[in-house]
């Protein structure tokens, strides 16, 4: 054999060694922000539940009125249940827009190393 042959034969050995070192390091590193990105999805998931305003207390107050309306006759003469307020502070709208960015974040890394992991 030439010198030429000898050289793409140890390039290949080389670069075969190299790639298959390569995608065992970044198969390894897809599980890993697999995982992360799973487990902060969740966690994500229960702080953006937990800011939620509870709507059964919105819906409690407005049956309230209407029996008190059907019993009582025309709305007009009864004196309305103010209903509960939001509470909502400045920074509220804020911290769920930045919950609900991170989940989707979240949610598109784990996307990337799914399709990753398929190629």
């Amino acid at each position: 054999k030439d010198g030429l042959s000898k050289f793409w034969a140890s390039y290949k050995t080389v670069s075969g060694e190299y790639d298959d070192d390569m995608l065992e390091r970044c198969n390894g590193n897809m599980d890993i922000v697999l995982i992360f990105a799973g487990l902060f999805s969740a966690v994500n998931t229960a702080f953006i539940i937990a800011t939620q305003q509870n709507p059964s207390d919105t819906t409690n107050v407005l049956l309230v009125q209407l029996i008190q309306t059907t019993f009582n006759g025309s709305p007009a003469a009864q004196p309305t249940i103010p209903l509960p307020s939001p509470g909502f502070s400045s920074s509220k709208p804020w911290m769920q827009a930045l919950a609900y960015a991170s989940l989707a974040f979240s949610l598109l890394a784990a996307y990337g190393a799914v399709m990753g992991k398929q190629w």
